[in-house]
């Protein structure tokens, strides 16, 4: 993915050429919003173990102190104040930036979408006017297969019509075609990753939300007897079990290919799954084995609009980026995650 061997860069060329080089063959400078955050963070880990120069910008509101690699340098300010991440672009003088920042909660975006449009896509236009005025032009967007919303066939493709049925999808979506418009007129170089179900940890980083509305973390919870019983919402679904099946992906695999976008030439967007997808029953019966703990769980009602299958075709990612997940099979997602709740029952606790 980078220049042939043997390739120089003589006193006459252009300072583009010198950039173009540092870009695509060498150790870049790079801006991470939402760094501290549970992708983020693993993220910024798998940069820094690379050879990469790493600042986090994160306001905190939903990241955590502790989540931030001490080899990382720390800016914390908010995407929604404009002067905050202007002098964050120039401190930072970035050759690239990746945005996980955002909110992410379906059910809080229906409730309260001016947040999420005030958060996700006027915070975000803010910080590309930020990568603009500095002469910052190569994102990786942190993207979701949300903006996809219900598709009438399966696996979902990136040629799928993107029809979100909440805040949270419409706002990733409509910051796609912002980054897409200033690629057009001001050759921002984008990479739009739509991923599924993150999942997994590291061995330094995981997961903890407040709330905790995701599967596996909240099974952790029933296992270290924290919550009495997992909530599965429907059993009726027309799935071999009866129970919703999602697509999920070890949090490494999905790191890995964020930076995959990085250090490539390739714009436009990816699905980020693996094509199989688990049911909420086969993820339960996992962790049963895996922690040797009987896990309980409650049948509650269908919650409204959920699809009863949600599984990405990651061939695109694997043709054009050369992503191969190697960690995302059910048991290396739910031993990694067990290992770091075991060390860290209570999050991060900050």
């Amino acid at each position: 993915m980078g220049f042939r061997a043997g390739f120089e860069i003589t006193s006459g060329e252009k300072t583009g050429k010198r950039a173009e080089y540092s870009l695509y063959c060498g150790a870049m400078k790079v801006l991470v919003t939402g760094g501290a955050g549970y992708i983020g963070s693993v993220t910024v880990e798998m940069l820094l173990d690379r050879g990469h120069e790493v600042t986090i910008f994160d306001n905190f509101e939903r990241g955590h102190h502790s989540a931030v690699d001490a080899r990382a340098r720390l800016i914390e300010g908010d995407l929604r104040n404009q002067a905050a991440i202007e002098s964050a672009m120039q401190q930072a003088r970035p050759e690239a930036v990746m945005h996980f920042a955002a909110y992410a909660l379906v059910g809080e975006s229906m409730a309260h979408p001016e947040m999420y449009f005030a958060n996700n896509v006027k915070g975000g236009i803010n910080l590309a006017e930020a990568m603009l005025k500095n002469g910052v032009k190569k994102t990786v967007f942190s993207s979701s297969c949300a903006t996809y919303g219900q598709p009438e066939t399966m696996p979902i493709t990136e040629t799928t019509p993107q029809h979100p049925t909440n805040p949270y999808g419409e706002s990733k979506l409509m910051f796609e075609k912002v980054l897409d418009w200033f690629g057009r007129i001001h050759g921002f170089q984008n990479v739009f990753l739509r991923y599924f179900n993150a999942a997994g940890a590291s061995a330094k980083f995981g997961e903890d939300h407040d709330p905790e509305t995701h599967l596996i973390p909240n099974i952790m919870d029933v296992a270290l007897g924290q919550k009495p019983a997992l909530q599965i919402y429907g059993d009726d679904y027309g799935t071999p079990d009866g129970t919703c099946i999602r697509d999920y992906i070890h949090i490494e695999d999905l790191a890995q290919a964020h930076i995959l976008a990085l250090t490539g030439r390739q714009t436009g967007a990816f699905n980020l799954g693996t094509g199989r997808g688990c049911s909420v029953r086969e993820i339960l019966k996992a962790a049963n084995e895996i922690t040797a703990k009987k896990i309980p769980a409650q049948i509650l009602p269908r919650r409204p609009g959920d699809p009863a299958r949600l599984v990405a075709d990651a061939s695109k990612a694997s043709s054009i980026l050369g992503w191969r997940p190697t960690r995302s099979t059910v048991e290396d997602i739910i031993s990694s995650a067990w290992a770091w709740h075991k060390k860290h029952p209570q999050g991060y606790g900050d």
